[in-house]
């Protein structure tokens, strides 16, 4: 009888054991905020991409950026950069909100730990979203880019997409 019940007792303590260390680890690993790591499964534009979420493609726009619209001088090329860095692979994004169109708001992260947002405005291929971020990192890749005439910044005077979209607006 007093040995059962130490099997018991040792069974117990062994349980609760492993349920505070799993715990514990999946605090410590598992995205916060709901982001999640996922497939890349299709490229829109320079700064749209589509992620495989829980069974399904889900629309992430990427924060504090804007690439060229497809009509644009790089547009084309900024979705050829973002495709050639992201499609097929899997990545983390990391969840800022939804814009109006229902699309997550986030920075994805690629598999070797670079920022795809970064790197878009490091090449050139983005201008840093000023309106929609104070990201003093984004300022200043997008001041290197300027200064190096990187991508879209070897034009002599590039036109922001937001007035791209508004002039069309206008039209």
């Amino acid at each position: 009888m007093r040995e059962t019940r130490r099997v018991y007792k040792t069974a117990s303590l062994a349980a609760i054991t492993l349920v505070l260390v799993a715990s514990a680890l999946w605090q410590r690993w598992m995205p916060a905020r709901g982001d999640f790591v996922g497939r890349v499964v299709g490229v829109s534009d320079g700064d749209t991409i589509e992620v495989m979420r829980a069974g399904r493609a889900v629309r992430v726009r990427l924060q504090g950026i804007d690439c060229p619209e497809s009509h644009q001088p790089y547009g084309t090329r900024a979705k050829q950069f973002t495709s050639d860095l992201v499609f097929g692979k899997t990545v983390a994004v990391q969840i800022h909100g939804t814009d109006q169109y229902g699309r997550i708001l986030g920075e994805v992260i690629l598999p070797d730990g670079r920022s795809l947002n970064r790197e878009l405005v490091r090449n050139g291929y983005a201008w840093w979203y000023r309106r929609y971020s104070d990201d003093p990192v984004l300022q200043r890749l997008e001041e290197e880019a300027r200064r190096e005439r990187r991508g879209l910044w070897r034009d002599k005077n590039p036109i922001p997409p937001w007035e791209f979209r508004r002039e069309r607006r206008q039209r």
